[in-house]
């Protein structure tokens, strides 16, 4: 009996440290986890809030009251500012400017997505007025959303299916949505709307991504030299992410390098503006009456006249309805 009372004993003895250990061990993940969440939820809200600034303009009457994303004009000034406004209180640094100052150093990067093109806020380092190298976020130059077929031809693509492209056999320009400027263009991109699409939204996401990992390593090479042992990585994205992302305009924003026990935060966020397009109503003069007809639903070959909002607003100015079957083969 004490033989087995001491084996017990001895047996406690050697587990108890384990034990100890593997509650700590349980703790301190957990306390990760929490921790994890709650930045989380912070860069999150911040860059939702600032996807919402990003449509704040000078005046209400430019507010998101246009009928297409192209006439929507962004504030990436104020999208940013808010962005760190909330992001500060979120987490405890608004009254600290030298907390402020090292939370701007986890933000290698945000991303501006625009209708027509995109803009990048990342560090750079310039000359200050004492003669000294300092490192500042700025703003790069507004990038296209470009690409070139394997015949020559270029194109200005958009968040839809307006489009501006050159062809290559005599320098001509054409711009309008795809469906309007496909037998004018007679460009083999056009033609069909899948290929299209695929192409656009591949375009946008490589030059968006290609960007970002020069930028990424650009900062990496002046931490560097800071002595800052963090590596700023572009983080892994999946496809669906990239979609949501060139849906609407909105911002994509990656905090980086937060110290959180073991291991450093890395993450992403993305915002997106939510932007509701009105339908477009094209008013066309065609046998000598007057008809109106959806730019979703139709396609016509006839010369736009006037443009609507609202079947109401073209009823009123004398238009009737086009008859989609007859419309489309004109």
């Amino acid at each position: 009996m004490k033989t087995i009372t001491k084996l017990a004993i001895f047996s406690v003895l050697i587990l108890f440290p384990s034990f100890v250990i593997n509650n700590i061990n349980l703790e301190h993940q957990r306390q990760s986890l929490i921790t994890e969440l709650r930045y989380n939820r912070a860069i999150d809200t911040a860059t939702q809030d600032a996807a919402k600034a990003l449509l704040t303009n000078s005046t209400q009457r430019e507010e998101t009251q246009y009928e297409t994303l192209k006439k929507v004009k962004i504030n990436k000034e104020e999208a940013v500012q808010t962005f760190f406004h909330t992001l500060f209180l979120n987490f405890g640094v608004f009254n600290d400017e030298d907390g402020q100052g090292v939370l701007k150093n986890y933000v290698p990067a945000l991303i501006i997505v625009g209708y027509d093109g995109y803009y990048i806020y990342s560090w750079d380092e310039y000359t200050n007025a004492s003669g000294e190298k300092e490192l500042k976020h700025v703003w790069s130059p507004k990038k296209p959303y470009s690409y070139s077929d394997i015949h020559g031809n270029t194109f200005a693509f958009t968040l839809d299916d307006y489009v501006t492209v050159n062809r290559n056999v005599d320098q001509k320009w054409f711009e309008g949505f795809r469906s309007e400027i496909v037998l004018e263009a007679s460009v083999s991109l056009l033609n069909d709307s899948n290929t299209f699409d695929h192409v656009r939204r591949t375009s946008i996401v490589n030059s968006i991504q290609q960007d970002l990992e020069y930028y990424i390593n650009k900062y990496n090479n002046y931490t560097k030299r800071h002595g800052v042992a963090y590596t700023f990585t572009l983080p892994l994205i999946s496809q669906e992410e990239w979609n949501n992302t060139i849906n609407d305009v909105g911002v994509l924003a990656f905090v980086q390098g937060i110290p959180m026990g073991e291991k450093y935060y890395n993450n992403y966020a993305l915002g997106g503006s939510r932007v509701v397009k009105r339908p477009i109503y094209n008013g066309i003069i065609a046998n000598g009456h007057k008809y109106y007809y959806s730019r979703n639903a139709c396609v016509s070959s006839y010369t736009t006249e006037e443009v609507f909002t609202t079947e109401k607003d073209a009823a009123a100015n004398g238009y009737i309805p086009l008859d989609c079957t007859v419309g489309n083969r004109n």
